[in-house]
């Protein structure tokens, strides 16, 4: 069982509840929250990012311009059926959306969506780090390590886990403060 391995596993994991925030509004344009947006195009889901060029001409407007004209009516009914509650405005070449501005009790819900992806992420840490000791105690086991190592590797276990959950903690933190700022 190799540290650096355990590591990079929530480091992947800390990226992923990253990349979680992301698709979160914050009452400012933001293209990333297209991310999970996919279009049923020629019979197959395809993300939005690869069928159109995607742009934030100003804080309150995302465009988007298809790269086929003929996919445009598919990405207004993908961005239409989509969880992200923005209407799309079709004017026969791109496509706009408008951000409205963000209620104090909607600030309140995305607040409590950063924190559920916040907590998915931390259960993805948690269990990276009883996988790797499960692991540390069956090498122990079958005598491949010492007992004194296998202790060793638990307490580093340990540390990089409470580090990776305070950087959740942290990105959390940062994310809250961008959803509250009016």
């Amino acid at each position: 069982m190799k540290l650096a391995d355990v590591e990079s596993h929530m480091q992947k994991a800390v990226e992923s509840t990253q990349r979680a925030f992301n698709t979160i509004r914050t009452g400012r344009a933001n293209a990333a929250i297209l991310d999970k947006v996919m279009v049923e195009y020629y019979g197959s889901p395809t993300p939005l990012k690869s069928l159109a060029g995607i742009s934030t001409p100003d804080a309150s407007t995302i465009t988007i311009q298809p790269y086929d004209r003929g996919s445009l009516n598919l990405i207004e009914k993908a961005i239409s059926m989509s969880d992200i509650g923005l209407t799309p405005n079709n004017d026969g070449s791109i496509i706009r959306l408008n951000i409205p501005p963000l209620t104090s009790d909607r600030r309140k819900e995305l607040v409590k969506v950063a924190a559920k992806y916040a907590e998915e992420g931390k259960v993805s840490v948690r269990n990276i780090r009883r996988d790797a000791v499960d692991t540390i105690r069956k090498q122990e086991k079958n005598s491949e390590i010492s007992e004194d190592e296998a202790r060793t590797m638990q307490d580093n276990i340990q540390k990089l886990t409470d580090k990776y959950i305070s950087k959740i903690d942290q990105i959390l933190s940062e994310k809250e403060t961008d959803i509250m700022t009016v």
